[in-house]
């Protein structure tokens, strides 16, 4: 069974039934990494020679009392978080360690329960120390520590490039990661980056939620004992025992039901699940990533997503920016998209041109990079020269959403009001030259992505441009 957490958990005190006590009650929640010391004086001994992830201190102890070591930590070690273990009686002497930086304390007889909800946030508490220290690094260095993690997501944009970053900064924690942004921007890629710079040892495993009924969910996800229903003949293992020590990637997150929603919640709280039919717990150590292309929060308001289920899954968040606010990626994605299909269909690789760029450019792409790559594949399949025939590609553009373009996004309301401060409307043929003339600037002069950015013809776009001049 692997070690959790990464670091060890010093736990200090001068009775053998009390360390062993933590040591069970602990365990059984899956914190099982523990240093149990009964003798104070060797405390420096071992930070001296360990990293320690917390320590648990009893406060009244022989040689050296807690207060005693609270202040060493606090001169040497002030990043570890300290719980204190004190009695009733004491109470005041644990509130005065607080002031001397204690993260925490208990009072005898402890609490199980709130043993361990006390040693998880301080666990997360020193996650996100962590966090916010490698972000810092990583920001000032203004580099990527493992680039091959993202060597399948092809960009050059800066807010991929701060994404990067930030992916980097959060991948060592327990905490879930959200993924949001519109369909088609890669959200699985950014899932599967996460899992590969966390270095957990465990699979990428992922499921789509979208469309399944509660039932397949909840034996998918959990899995079922023998006998659970009809049909159940053996024992079968859920995709969170087959994540173990991994990452657990569930796409279209808005669409789980609420059944299933308190069942995920319990796993991430808990650390522990119920395969279908059973009523003995299983505990698991896995990461959650979620992915979601709807407004989770407009969800919450609406109650048809629990708000303590997307405040836990919201731990870390990445957005991602659709296509048309990184086209600086375009060349990139399209050498790319365009080799791919030249190899897959036989085809001679197509030299991609500015023109060709420009004319993509144009494009809205409501499905992202995914609607990229389909257009490319389609317009090489009826490709037969090295040269990209503009023609082709355009239509094919065309044919995914029909003039489709930014210049026929939705017009804002204040356009009705446009002329409205002029004495003299312009003409029909003074409007459609100022349209022509904008779209050759946003086309950087190119007459065909012009006209597919109007919808008309090229030829229309010369007679424009010849009207003009006289």
């Amino acid at each position: 069974m692997k070690q959790y957490p990464t670091l060890p958990i010093l736990v200090v005190d001068d009775e053998s039934i009390m360390l062993n006590s933590y040591r069970r009650v602990l365990s059984y929640a899956g914190i099982n990494n523990l240093i149990l010391l009964q003798d104070s004086r060797n405390v420096e001994n071992v930070l001296a020679k360990q990293k320690v992830e917390l320590i648990i201190l009893d406060l009244i102890m022989p040689y050296l009392s807690g207060e005693d070591i609270l202040q060493i930590v606090a001169n040497e070690c002030p990043e570890i978080p300290v719980l204190i273990i004190t009695g009733v009686r004491e109470v005041e002497t644990a509130v005065k360690c607080l002031r001397w930086s204690a993260y925490d304390y208990l009072v005898k007889p402890v609490d199980e329960d709130r043993l361990i909800t006390a040693v998880k946030r301080a666990i997360e508490f020193r996650e996100m120390q962590s966090e916010l220290l490698l972000l810092r690094q990583i920001i000032f260095s203004n580099g990527l520590k493992q680039p091959v993690h993202f060597k399948s997501i092809i960009s050059q944009n800066r807010e991929m490039r701060r994404i990067f970053q930030y992916i980097e900064a959060v991948a060592q924690s327990r905490q879930p990661v959200m993924i949001t942004g519109e369909t088609g921007v890669g959200k699985e890629k950014i899932a599967r980056a996460v899992h590969d710079s966390s270095g957990l040892p465990g699979r990428f495993v992922s499921i789509g939620i979208a469309g399944l009924e509660e039932t397949v969910i909840s034996d998918t996800l959990f899995g079922h004992i023998k006998g659970a229903f009809t049909g159940a003949d053996n024992n079968r293992a859920g995709l969170v025992e087959k994540a173990l020590n991994g990452t657990l990637f569930l796409d279209e997150i808005g669409d789980l039901n609420d059944s299933s929603q308190v069942k995920l919640l319990r796993l991430i709280q808990e650390q522990e699940y119920f395969p279908l039919g059973s009523d003995d717990p299983k505990r698991s150590h896995v990461r959650i990533v979620v992915a979601t292309h709807r407004d989770l929060e407009k969800k919450v308001g609406q109650g048809a997503f629990r708000s303590d289920l997307f405040f836990r899954l919201k731990a870390h968040h990445v957005h991602l920016p659709p296509l048309r606010e990184r086209l600086e990626d375009l060349p990139l994605l399209l050498d790319h998209f365009i080799t791919m299909a030249a190899v897959e269909l036989n085809k001679a690789k197509i030299i991609v041109t500015d023109e060709l760029v420009a004319l993509f450019a144009s494009y809205h792409f409501p499905g992202n990079i995914r609607e990229l790559k389909s257009i490319v594949f389609d317009a090489i399949a009826l490709h037969k020269t090295k040269r990209p025939n503009m023609k082709t590609f355009a239509n094919c553009l065309k044919g995914m959403k029909k003039n489709e373009s930014f210049s026929q996004e939705p017009l804002p309301a204040e356009t009705s009001n446009l002329f409205r401060l002029q004495h003299k409307l312009p003409s029909i043929t003074q409007v459609n030259q100022m349209l022509v003339t904008e779209a050759l600037i946003r086309a950087n002069g190119n007459k065909t992505v012009a006209a597919n950015m109007l919808g008309i013809t090229r030829q229309t776009i010369i007679k424009y441009e010849k009207s003009e001049k006289k």
